[in-house]
């Protein structure tokens, strides 16, 4: 049932992604459509309610609940930055909203990093998460299976660490030659075309 419930969140996420942003841009609705958006919270709600109903029933606490916790993380610590991302690209593509802005040299660099301290929050909220089920099931059941998820956790901010940082020690520099606040003065004017 977590398992279910994970995959009707994510299919649930993405459905009310599209159809705020239609009724945003598209159908003209800005206000119902950040009504169709302001929706999005209440699929983790929701499944952080079963995940604990489910613990409470006395199952066994296993990787489902792990992934349970960490996508709850993870839509904490993306959730508005995904939105905002679709956003800009939907507005520029149906609205004929400016065109965001690519990041090149240190601007990427910045913008990797600000992503890895999402990761961060990511991980220290499914950890908090899968430490809370820790102490729920206490010593008489298994938590082998969350502890492993939040070594999981650690690695991944390892890892987006790792990736980030090569953002500094490589930095791709913009192909037309263009500083980044160029760029962004750029892409603030709506109705100029690129000349790339």
């Amino acid at each position: 049932m977590v398992v279910t419930l994970i995959i009707a969140c994510e299919v649930g996420f993405w459905v009310l992604l599209v159809a705020g942003l239609a009724l945003r841009y598209l159908a003209r609705m800005p206000k119902t459509g950040a009504a169709v958006l302001l929706l999005e919270p209440l699929l983790e709600l929701a499944l952080l309610i079963v995940t604990a109903i489910d613990l409470k029933n006395g199952a066994a606490a296993d990787w489902k609940h792990g992934l349970a916790a960490l996508y709850i993380g993870y839509t904490v610590a993306y959730g508005h930055y995904t939105i905002k991302w679709f956003d800009g690209h939907f507005a520029h593509r149906f609205a004929g909203g400016p065109r965001p802005a690519k990041r090149y040299g240190m601007a990427r660099f910045v913008h990797e990093l600000k992503l890895w301290v999402r990761t961060v929050v990511m991980a220290a909220v499914g950890s908090a998460l899968l430490q809370c089920a820790i102490w729920y099931v206490g010593t008489d059941g298994d938590t082998s299976s969350l502890r492993s998820w939040q070594q999981m956790s650690l690695k991944i901010v390892m890892i987006h660490g790792v990736i980030a940082l090569t953002y500094l020690i490589w930095q791709k520099k913009d192909p037309g030659g263009r500083t980044a606040p160029q760029e962004e003065e750029a892409a603030a004017r709506p109705g100029e075309k690129s000349l790339r």
